[in-house]
């Protein structure tokens, strides 16, 4: 299936994809493993696709403390960009230090498909305000596609008109339910925004993630209201 995806990918255009498997409790991230399937892939695509790899990574205390130790075995393509998911039944109270504690490190997190976890579309103010932190948002391709219902596009519609968005995936996990989607998405984006703008959210910050540079192209938020997030002060004596 994974000789299937990336043919799949080189027809539609494309020319570099991260495979970033799941790292939580569920999906045991194995490092090595991940690089033997690469390379086996790489082989058979030859020159005709560039494959790195990375993860989604869950904020677990584990994981916390060995990225700690070990920054690369997670990040994409082994530099400074980690993808952040949140589990779908709680986000901890102590996020926003969490994530500021990873941008101290020299990591950038990027928060990963926020469209589809209802706690974030519950919270709207907790994305604005990691947002405003300096963080990233992915969004997936599908989501703008009405993959994942209606109100869903319509988030995302809403995001990128605001500004709230800056890279577009295709999360695809097979060729049949969740297949590589990127150019649909990529004529939508371009029609509703601009071709630049489409450009880049499909290539130029993408390729700048991947090489871990600055992004080219950060849009500026509308409605940057934003209430300070005020924290709690203790005594201690």
């Amino acid at each position: 299936m994974s000789v299937e995806m990336a043919e799949a990918a080189i027809a539609d255009g494309i020319t570099h994809v991260v495979a970033t498997p799941h790292a939580n409790s569920q999906y045991p991230f194995r490092p090595e493993l991940i690089e033997q399937r690469r390379a086996e892939l790489q082989a058979h695509v030859g020159d005709r696709l560039h494959l790195a790899t990375g993860c989604d990574f869950h904020l677990s205390y584990e994981n916390l403390l060995d990225l700690a130790r070990n920054p690369a075995t997670y990040t994409l393509n082994q530099k400074n960009y980690l993808l952040v998911e949140f589990a779908d039944f709680a986000i901890p109270p102590t996020i926003d230090d969490t994530l500021h504690r990873l941008q101290l490190s020299g990591l950038q997190p990027i928060i990963t498909h926020p469209e589809r976890n209802g706690l974030i579309r519950a919270q709207p103010e907790r994305l604005k305000r990691w947002l405003q932190q300096g963080c990233y948002v992915q969004v997936t391709a599908q989501s703008l596609l009405g993959g994942f219902g209606a109100d869903t596009r319509r988030l995302v519609e809403t995001w990128l008109d605001e500004g709230r968005i800056h890279f577009f995936a295709s999360d695809a996990h097979n060729v049949d339910s969740r297949p590589l989607r990127l150019r649909q998405a990529y004529e939508i984006v371009a029609k509703r925004r601009g071709e630049q703008a489409a450009q880049a959210l499909f290539r130029d910050n993408p390729l700048a993630a991947l090489e871990g540079g600055s992004l080219p192209q950060v849009p500026e938020v509308e409605h940057p209201e934003l209430k300070p997030h005020r924290r709690k002060r203790f005594l201690f004596f």
